[in-house]
């Protein structure tokens, strides 16, 4: 098959199943040679170099919130934490643990941390909002300002190490919305050039409290999102402002599809699991009911990473395989006529390579 750009999103979506399962495994393998290679490498650590706050997103499972695509941001800079309508809670046993130790191993680097808290929503139309919160962008944007205090609560309010901010994402520009100290709110896709030139006092003035390092690092981020915001209006995507996902993706590990409206992809962060692998399903389902993606397939990708050989990989596999069969279980229950076009792959990926193994009889 021959190779598509990441520009050919919806042509992608509307491949024959076995052609877009070889686009999958092709994309991952490509991406990884260029992780690996010696300029991506030097390329990253340039990057930190210079802007060495790390960036933590918390968002939505929608396959339409790509910030690294989004904001024009090398992969690998933002982290990302997916959940249902980008709900998480840090009393959530993993999700709690996960972050305190990411921030731990942050802080003992020297570095600071920004966490990006996501919701999402369409000016257009409601109905092309989060599912996730029924479609309710005010309960939405509460679920964020909840979740900003959490983690306030457990990183500390002066914010000198740890900055959490509440950033909504409208998927019809995909634009950032920045919501400030002060209760004001910057769109920016209602900003101009000049508008970008004055950003740092922006900023200042938005996040008064926002130790100086981490505007610096933000800046970038939000000039990004300026100039995705300028190529986005010159192009033609119907498809791309509403649902035409093929994939549930279940686990971590998925920064190299880097390809948006692709996947569903949902973390293994709250202790249930089964609600959003549910929505998930149902939004396939209704996608290939409306005829926004060819109905011949869908595909249920579990990846699951490792630090470490050995024992680190060996329970990397077993989680992977587990999420194979957990998600594969609810389909089958709840979607049983999805669940006969269901292909369903396992694999393990490495943190410091991004490569990704396939396991074997991964495919049913």
């Amino acid at each position: 098959m021959a190779q598509r750009s990441d520009s050919d999103s919806s042509l992608i979506s509307q491949l024959p199943i076995k052609e877009r399962i070889e686009w999958l495994i092709a994309r991952e393998r490509q991406f990884a040679l260029s992780y690996q290679s010696a300029e991506s490498y030097l390329a990253r650590n340039l990057y930190h170099a210079k802007h060495p706050t790390a960036v933590l997103a918390l968002k939505c499972m929608d396959g339409r919130l790509n910030l690294a695509l989004a904001t024009n941001t090398p992969v690998g800079i933002i982290e990302p934490f997916r959940s249902i309508g980008g709900r998480f809670d840090l009393g959530w046993p993993y999700f709690g643990e996960v972050m305190s130790g990411e921030v731990q191993q942050i802080t003992r680097q020297g570095r600071r941390t920004l966490i990006l808290i996501n919701y999402h929503y369409s000016k257009g139309d409601r109905y092309r909002g989060c599912a996730g919160w029924n479609y309710d962008t005010d309960a939405a944007r509460a679920g964020a300002i909840t979740l900003k205090r959490q983690l306030d609560e457990m990183f500390g309010a002066h914010h000198e190490t740890v900055y959490p901010l509440v950033c909504g994402f409208e998927t019809d520009d995909d634009a950032l919305i920045l919501h400030g100290q002060n209760g004001e709110v910057l769109d920016l896709s209602a900003l101009d050039s000049e508008d970008i030139d004055s950003m740092p006092s922006t900023l200042a003035r938005l996040y008064p409290d926002m130790p100086y390092m981490i505007q610096l690092d933000l800046l970038p981020i939000l000039q990004g999102n300026f100039h995705h915001i300028e190529k986005i209006r010159r192009m033609s995507r119907p498809l791309d402002i509403v649902h035409h996902e093929w994939m549930m993706a279940l686990g971590r590990g998925f920064s190299w599809l880097h390809t948006a409206n692709q996947a569903l992809i949902i973390g293994p962060w709250s202790p249930e699991l089964a609600p959003p692998i549910h929505t998930a399903a149902s939004i396939i389902q209704d996608n290939m009911k409306e005829k926004r993606i060819p109905d011949d397939g869908m595909v249920l990708f579990s990846v699951a990473p490792y630090s470490e050989f050995g024992v680190d990989r060996a329970r990397a596999e077993q989680k992977a395989r587990f999420l194979s069969r957990f998600g594969a279980d609810i389909i089958r229950t709840d979607f049983p006529d999805l669940s006969k076009k269901l292909h369903i792959w396992s694999a393990v990926l490495s943190w410091s390579t991004m490569q990704m193994d396939l396991l074997e009889n991964g495919q049913a």
